[in-house]
């Protein structure tokens, strides 16, 4: 079979990446737009492997009860598939059963790639913000839209702006971005700019700034740089960024600032650095807190989100030092962590300063990171052999992992278990309703 032939094909489960398993003739097909348990007829996109094809809903034979109008119009099944967006390749699902689903593909990853029998994980949506009186000063809404505080979008050479359709360096123009606030959605409809990339972030002062980024290599994916790893490199060549990107904007995180790049990595969700910090603090408490003569890392740590946490329950004198590729992001991490007397924030690679952590650290330093919390929070890759075995070999008393990929977050999980570290417990959160996306805190310890 050829693309753009047509199957009808019965939906059996969800697969890792947004996407939904069917068989054809005993062959694996990959679909968008789909819900497990449906009867759907599917156009091909990609039958050039003989493992798997890749195809997409047309039209719905047998609807699911979970199935909704999509969120976002401009996506939804009604459409031609070669004229949706992506970004949202879950809006069409009822919230409560994208969670169900969710939750499915995490554990399935940490069966399959971390060797868990019988993995648990609590999934929850974004935590409310509250104040001290307990009055919630901020909260999803019902519908889970309007989440969105960065947004990047793509200029073509036609001067088309939009996001790209799913899987293909094509801009699609809408009228509508119902995942990004009500501010970047309006500023998003007049907005013109060089061909290329332009992102629009609407920091904690509600002003949307404008970032262009002409010439940035179209690789379709959007966002802020990776956390933990500055601009991407080698993703984009020749990258004119204009001055929008080097200012500096602050957020805010249960009453305290964080000053950051326009143009720097900060967690898209307007409720997710509250979500997370909260949820680190939450497994570091499990963990017996942070004793603050010990010596803690934040490893691919930005701004310093989670150094602020760890050492916020540390007190003053904590010792904690947090790593960042980017040189801007770590010169804003020890302005915003200034606070503690005994903060640090290094400019290195992970791997590099761990390499030379283990070659020059002496029985005392040794000692204090034995009684200390590492904390990673890598990019959607995870952080790879080499770092897990590293910070392993410091055997600090409990890791913390922040993770965007359940795979990547699994293989890795797998890895600190071959190096004596037990998993005590992984919390899932949905930060970005209506895709596939979700974020995970889990809590390791060695074993006795």
């Amino acid at each position: 079979m050829q693309p753009g032939d047509l199957l009808d094909l019965d939906i059996t489960d969800v697969a890792h990446g947004g996407v939904f398993i069917a068989r054809h003739e005993g062959r694996v097909v990959f679909v968008s737009d789909a819900v497990p348990g449906e009867r759907v007829r599917v156009r091909l996109t990609e039958t050039a492997k003989s493992s798997f094809w890749r195809g997409a809903v047309v039209d719905v034979l047998d609807a699911s009860p979970h199935r909704r109008p999509h969120v976002w119009a401009a996506a939804d099944v009604e459409v031609d598939p070669d004229l949706r967006p992506g970004g949202a390749d879950f809006g069409h699902i009822a919230l409560p059963h994208q969670r169900e689903l969710k939750t499915r593909v995490l554990l399935d990853a940490l069966e399959r790639f971390g060797g868990l029998e019988q993995p648990s994980a609590t999934m929850s949506g974004a935590r409310p913000v509250l104040s001290e009186r307990g009055e919630v000063l901020a909260e999803e809404s019902a519908d889970a839209t309007r989440w969105r505080t960065r947004v990047s979008l793509h200029v073509d050479d036609a001067g088309r702006v939009g996001p790209f359709a799913a899987r293909t360096h094509r801009v699609i123009e809408v009228d509508d971005l119902p995942l990004a606030t009500a501010e970047i959605a309006r500023v998003a409809r007049s907005l013109s700019a060089p061909a290329g990339r332009v992102d629009l972030v609407q920091p904690a002062d509600g002003r949307v700034r404008v970032v262009a980024r002409p010439g940035a290599l179209r690789d379709g994916r959007s966002g802020s740089p990776r956390r933990g790893a500055g601009p991407r490199r080698g993703a984009q060549r020749a990258v004119a960024e204009d001055a929008a990107a080097r200012k500096t904007v602050v957020e805010e995180v249960d009453g305290r600032p964080f000053r950051l790049d326009a143009g720097g990595f900060w967690q898209v969700h307007r409720l997710a650095a509250h979500t997370l910090s909260s949820a680190v603090a939450d497994v570091v408490r499990d963990a017996g807190g942070v004793d603050p003569e010990a010596q803690h890392l934040d490893l691919y740590g930005g701004v310093g989100l989670f150094a602020a946490t760890l050492a916020g329950l540390g007190g003053p004198a904590t010792r904690i030092t947090t790593v960042e590729s980017d040189p801007a992001a770590t010169e804003h991490a020890g302005e915003n962590l200034a606070d503690w007397i005994g903060a640090r924030a290094e400019t290195a690679r992970t791997e590099r300063f761990l390499a030379r952590l283990q070659a020059q650290a002496g029985a005392a330093e040794r000692a204090r990171l034995g009684r200390g919390v590492t904390l990673l929070d890598p990019p959607r890759a995870g952080a790879g052999r080499d770092v897990v075995d590293a910070v392993a070999a410091l055997a600090p008393a409990s890791v913390v992992y922040v993770a965007c990929d359940p795979v990547a977050l699994s293989r890795d999980l797998g890895w600190f278990r071959e190096r004596g570290y037990d998993v005590r417990r992984i919390a899932a959160f949905d930060l970005f309703p209506h895709s596939h996306h979700v974020e995970a805190v889990a809590l390791l310890q060695r074993e006795p």
